[in-house]
Parts: structure tokens; C-alpha cells; sequence
């Protein structure tokens, strides 16, 4: 095997779990409209996890559309 496919392919796996971490906390910020979880009314935290399911089950619906298209 190649060396440089070797290290390719762990530096794929890095950025890929490096750009979900990044988008996640992005939904998470986003969810929050940028308050910390201290300052918000109990109606603001329950939108935030409304936001927060609602991102999880748009990528589960990516993640089974990209399994169909294959």
C-alpha cells in the first residue's frame, strides 16, 4: 500500500470528524441564538431543543437519502 493513500485517508477521517464537530456546535449556537443555557427562559430552552432535534433528524434524513442514492 501506498504511503501517501495511507496518510490521505486518516487525514480525511480527521477533517470529516473535525467539520461535523464545527457543524454541530454551529446547529448548537444557532439553536441558542448565542445566549448561554444560564441566561435563557425555560420557553427559550424548550426551542432550543426543538432546533436541536429538528438538525438531527434533517441529517439522519441526509444520511438515508445518500444510502438510497448508491
Amino acid at each position: 500500500m501506498d504511503w501517501n493513500r495511507l496518510l490521505q485517508g486518516i487525514m480525511n477521517r480527521f477533517m470529516r470528524q473535525a467539520i461535523n464537530r464545527g457543524v454541530k456546535a454551529g446547529v448548537d449556537y444557532a439553536a441558542r441564538r448565542g445566549k448561554p443555557e444560564a441566561e435563557m427562559t425555560p420557553e427559550e430552552k424548550t426551542q432550543a431543543r426543538q432546533g436541536k432535534d429538528l438538525a438531527k433528524r434533517a441529517r439522519e434524513a441526509a444520511r438515508i437519502t445518500r444510502r438510497f442514492g448508491r
